[in-house]
């Protein structure tokens, strides 16, 4: 695996050093973590701006977690997430309440695709990596379970709707809706599905890693790599009104996509174009921190609305440098991440309330630049 941190210099000492630090503030500080355990055997992550416990941030504490070799983190995260998100009945049974209270009642009864594919995918390594358990311990079959449920969802008098289009292989925004999210595209972990999913679904793994991967070419703009935060199943942004407020521009959401792909280079560097997408991005943003100070049109467009996470997007544009060869040359395109990668190195986690949707990104990012994001 590569370490981005040791080609632009770090010493091995100061990475390790470092790792330790990030993961012991995200999950054990007493002030600044995310992570907390409740009775004797459950764990939440809260989203400390609203305050509530998300299938986004479960599943990727449980994904940090199995990367992380802590087995009774990942079980105590997983055993809130059954209890209290799971839906046994009703239009979305079988998947996951998006957001919870952190007394475990639920905020809504509908789900968010991310959450499950980030589920089965924890699931699947922590299977690989430490066997299967009993129960919902038995982490093969709750993964598989997952994903079933996400494809055949309103077949043969099931009730609901799919998070996949089975039309065109590309992951919902939300269970049946028209258009989609290309954050939640994570072809990388589409590849592994096709291999430990339910055999009859295999092939529409296969199918759907190529068609995310051409997706994410042509969602994300052709001079500076921006993609929206909801886009139509062509890639052009959703210039609708949510009662929730616009989505059609480069936002909160739309951060992970050069994390996503910088990821998928990593794991299987399989290119529809879409793996120049972190360098257009880079380009665009130029020298200068400020540039990621404000929302853009995915053009490039400033819009005069400050953003709420803009130490998620310097972790996120780190660790889209994994799409960058190395080379020790000045005027390489790997001269540009380096910059990018020694920026996230010097910046620490953030504090404060709205520090949780930065500081998974951030923990993902270390992970992935310093050769501890794994396939297992």
């Amino acid at each position: 695996m590569r370490n981005v941190f040791a080609e632009i210099g770090i010493p091995q000492s100061e990475i390790d050093a470092r790792l330790n630090e990030v993961v012991q503030d995200f999950f054990y500080d007493e002030v600044d973590r995310i992570y907390h355990e409740t009775g004797s055997d459950l764990a939440y992550l809260t989203d400390t701006g609203n305050d509530d416990a998300r299938t986004e941030g479960m599943s990727y504490g449980m994904m940090m977690c199995v990367q992380l070799d802590k087995k009774g983190e990942f079980d105590r995260i997983w055993r809130w997430a059954k209890k209290y998100m799971w839906m046994e009945d009703g239009e979305n049974e079988g998947y996951f309440a998006w957001s919870c209270r952190t007394d475990g009642t639920k905020n809504a009864n509908g789900p968010a695709p991310d959450g499950e594919e980030y589920f089965a995918m924890a699931l699947f390594f922590a299977s690989h990596r430490w066997g299967d358990g009993e129960g919902i311990l038995c982490y093969s079959a709750e993964a598989r379970a997952i994903l079933r449920s996400c494809l055949h969802k309103g077949e043969n008098g099931r009730p609901g709707a799919p998070m996949w289009n089975r039309e065109n292989a590309q992951i919902l925004f939300v269970p049946g809706c028209p258009f989609t999210d290309p954050s939640y595209h994570l072809p990388h972990f589409y590849e592994l599905f096709a291999r430990w999913a339910d055999e009859e679904d295999r092939p529409f793994w296969e199918s759907a890693a190529a068609a995310s991967r051409r997706y994410l070419a042509a969602a994300c703009h052709p001079l500076t790599g921006l993609c929206a935060e909801y886009a139509e199943f062509d890639g052009t942004p959703i210039l609708k009104e949510f009662p929730w407020g616009s989505h059609g521009h480069f936002y909160s959401d739309a951060y992970r996509t050069a994390a996503n792909i910088g990821l998928d280079s990593l794991w299987f560097h399989r290119d529809e174009g879409q793996l120049s997408v972190p360098l257009r991005m880079m380009k665009f943003f130029g020298t200068d921190l400020e540039a990621v100070r404000c929302v853009y049109e995915i053009d490039g467009t400033p819009l005069e609305q400050p953003v709420l996470h803009p130490y998620g997007l310097l972790a996120t544009m780190a660790q889209g440098a994994l799409t960058i060869p190395y080379d020790e040359s000045p005027d390489s395109d790997f001269a540009i991440a380096r910059k990018w990668v020694a920026w996230f190195w010097s910046k620490p986690l953030r504090k404060g309330v709205r520090r949780y949707y930065d500081n998974c990104l951030a923990i993902f990012a270390y992970l992935a630049l310093s050769g501890n994001y794994r396939i297992y």
